[in-house]
């Protein structure tokens, strides 16, 4: 039986599939236009947390962003257009088939226009297993960590964002 976590997971691979890689031209097809369908944007990640207000607090020290409270269990950031939704099932009242687990992830990559600053409020703000900054064989300068919870994240250097295409 798929869990509500793991159709969120397969759905944010769909997504990320069908979205359009940056400096693609994603101008939505004009009205009418036989054969066309509109590109697809990701628009939100849903981010399993166990407790919504010390990952508010956490996301919001590390992003420079307070995000919105939206339900007892859910608090929006909205980072570079797509909202990083902070989920705690149980702060929701939603049952996941005995409750919050945790649960393997593939990083998050959030790229940031000060790297340096943000490996700084990422550990003060309490992130586990913060590397060292590197600058990886395809170019980006990142550094890997993990959340409160256990979730793999990355903050990569903005300036050297690398995209599957040569440029």
């Amino acid at each position: 039986m798929e869990t509500v976590l793991s159709r969120c997971r397969r759905l944010l691979a769909l997504a990320l599939l069908l979205m359009p890689a940056p400096g693609v031209n994603a101008e939505p097809p004009k009205q009418g236009e036989k054969g066309t369908e509109m590109p697809a944007t990701l628009y939100r990640l849903i981010l399993p947390v166990g407790d919504i207000d010390k990952a508010a607090s956490f996301y919001g020290a590390v992003l420079g962003s307070d995000g919105e409270r939206v339900s007892p269990g859910r608090h929006y950031v909205d980072v570079g257009g797509v909202i990083l939704a902070l989920y705690d099932p149980a702060a929701d009242g939603d049952d996941l088939g005995g409750g919050w687990r945790p649960h393997e992830n593939q990083y998050i990559y959030i790229a940031v226009p000060d790297l340096e600053a943000t490996r700084s409020r990422s550990e003060a703000a309490g992130a586990a297993n913060v590397s060292t900054i590197e600058t990886m064989p395809w170019g980006e300068r990142l550094f890997y960590a993990q959340d409160p919870f256990g979730n793999p994240i990355s903050f990569v250097d903005d300036k050297t964002l690398f995209t599957g295409t040569e440029g």
